[in-house]
């Protein structure tokens, strides 16, 4: 019989980084799915082409600095179709390849891979990206599906584009091929929730308290939390284990923090999109939170109880 040493806890669970990234993986699909439906052919190749990229790029690094490779626990397949999925449908595909190369080497790999990074990767690579071709990552289209026209540019729903509530929620808006759908985001995040993949506590903090501040400020909150990435975000980035505090008051205030940070930056600066940054300066944040608000130790007497 073999044995292990390891530290604690020790858990014995069915659960393992590969059935967790399928599940985020399945949990993404709705939105991938409606990407594909309703822009067609290109929004394909995106996803594809980033996903593919991630997994190779995953593989020559490990592969070329004597490093298990790992491949087979799915996470550079998150990664790589999130980054596919924060591209605009008219998107080229060497901005796909970028970004993966960005998400993996730069902020997974460099820093000692997955579970090491301080930031969500696909979500530095979108800011990476909004950095180096901001007309570009800026340049949305009508999904095609709708009109049964080609692909028109368009501004988004945070640019001036009119559009219903109803428009919003069921994705017939302009904007990245994988934040348009609310519903099926909201597919997502159930998935998610029934397999406690994720808890409600960031999502729904996030959403809660973004909507509250842009109340504050004068906007009309369901639209705001409907219009752009938001809803995106909150579901699929800022619930990353790795750069999310470990504690439940810890995620509450990341969350509500976050959620603050991206309603000033929508209402106060000259960026219409504020989820991209507001999520990084929180993952940035989250080594901080997990000093001064750290889980409940159990089998460990109060200080002054052991000092009474």
């Amino acid at each position: 019989m073999n044995l292990y040493l390891s530290t604690a806890p020790h858990v014995r669970s069915r659960e393992n980084t590969r059935s967790i990234m399928l599940d985020v993986v399945i949990a993404m699909l709705p939105a991938a799915a409606f990407a594909a439906y309703a822009f067609g052919l290109n929004a394909i190749l995106l996803m594809a082409v980033a996903t593919l990229s991630a997994v190779l790029f995953e593989y020559g690094y490990q592969y070329l600095t004597k490093k298990p490779v790992r491949i087979g626990d799915f996470s550079a397949v998150v990664t790589g179709l999130l980054v596919g999925l924060n591209l605009p449908a008219n998107g080229t595909w060497w901005m796909a390849v970028i970004g993966s190369g960005i998400a993996i080497i730069l902020v997974k790999q460099l820093f000692g891979g997955i579970g090491d990074n301080f930031m969500n990767p696909a979500l530095a690579a979108r800011a990476v990206l909004l950095a180096s071709w901001p007309a570009r990552m800026a340049s949305f289209t009508l999904p095609t599906y709708w009109s049964g026209a080609d692909a028109v540019t368009s501004a988004t729903p945070l640019g001036g584009y009119d559009a219903s509530l109803w428009q919003l929620f069921v994705g017939d808006i302009p904007g990245t091929i994988g934040e348009v759908s609310k519903i099926a985001i909201l597919l997502g995040l159930a998935y998610l929730l029934i397999r406690k993949v994720v808890s409600w506590r960031i999502p729904v903090t996030l959403l809660a308290v973004f909507a509250l501040f842009s109340w504050i400020f004068g906007a009309d909150p369901l639209r705001a939390v409907l219009s752009g990435g938001v809803m995106f975000g909150a579901v699929f980035m800022a619930t990353d284990y790795t750069t999310s505090p470990m504690s439940a008051k810890g995620q509450i205030l990341y969350a509500a923090l976050a959620g603050l940070i991206i309603a000033v930056i929508r209402n106060f600066g000259n960026y219409p999109e504020g989820v991209t940054y507001g999520i990084l300066i929180m993952n940035v944040a989250t080594p901080l939170i997990d000093k001064y608000i750290k889980p409940r130790l159990y089998g460990r007497l109060k200080e002054e109880k052991a000092n009474g």
